[in-house]
């Protein structure tokens, strides 16, 4: 395992990049290395092309205006739609799990087409923001213990038969439907509404990433206080009631 390498992307920090969102990428670089792995992370700008050859490809939130320019410039420049074809890994949080979609509402008001690699779609919440902790369950097939995260949209995202629910919120509202859904997964491509960062709350979530991208059911033991610390004040203080 040595001998091994990991391609991490981190896509677009320019525009993706809200509440600490590239603590994703640090996370799985640091879970990676301490696994011995070797690991080139390649943080890649709104006006750089989009590599196809990575194995680990992350975004996250951003705000509405950059939200529309990423989704822009990633349709124009292709690369990730290419990089999921070639069965790369993909991670999405908030603003980037939108645009992973078919469509979500842009800042102008108006639909906004995605990169359709999840089966869901984001219309705009009539209601108040989803605001607030997380506390949700993941679906069973992923095999991951209890998230933690913070949310914050107005975004309600739909999913289609293409897809199933990353999570089910036990705090929190989710994709915003009602049904108690969060997020979304296929295959190798996930969409979450949870920051946090989500990985540093969740490490379980980085080690799942680095499970599939070196195609192996399970990986040495790892130092988790820090992460298990941080992971017990963030589910205790979400299980208070308000």
């Amino acid at each position: 395992m040595s001998e091994s390498s990991l391609r991490l992307v981190w896509v677009y920090p320019d525009l993706l990049s809200t509440y600490g969102d590239r603590g994703n990428a640090l996370v799985v670089e640091r879970r990676a290395r301490q696994r011995g792995l070797g690991v080139t992370r390649i943080d890649v700008r709104s006006d750089q092309a989009v590599p196809t050859s990575g194995d680990i490809y992350l975004i996250g939130g951003g705000e509405d205006r950059p939200q529309r320019l990423a989704a822009e410039r990633l349709r124009t420049d292709g690369g990730l739609v290419r990089a999921a074809e070639n069965g790369a890994i993909i991670f999405s949080v908030c603003a980037g799990y939108q645009i992973l979609g078919h469509e979500f509402i842009n800042d102008l008001g108006e639909r906004e087409a995605g990169l359709g690699l999840l089966d869901v779609w984001t219309t705009r919440g009539e209601g108040a923001r989803c605001v607030g902790d997380v506390l949700a369950d993941v679906n069973p097939q992923l095999g991951l213990p209890q998230l933690t995260g913070f949310e914050n949209h107005q975004g309600v995202t739909h999913l289609g038969q293409g897809v199933k629910p990353f999570a089910n919120v036990q705090v929190g509202r989710g994709n915003g439907t009602g049904d108690g859904t969060e997020g979304a997964f296929r295959d190798t491509v996930f969409g979450t509404y949870m920051h946090g960062p989500v990985m540093a709350r969740n490490p379980a979530v980085a080690d799942m990433l680095i499970k599939l991208a070196l195609d192996v059911s399970a990986l040495p033991p790892a130092d988790t206080t820090w992460y298990d610390a941080l992971r017990a004040e963030r589910i205790a203080a979400a299980a208070q009631p308000a």
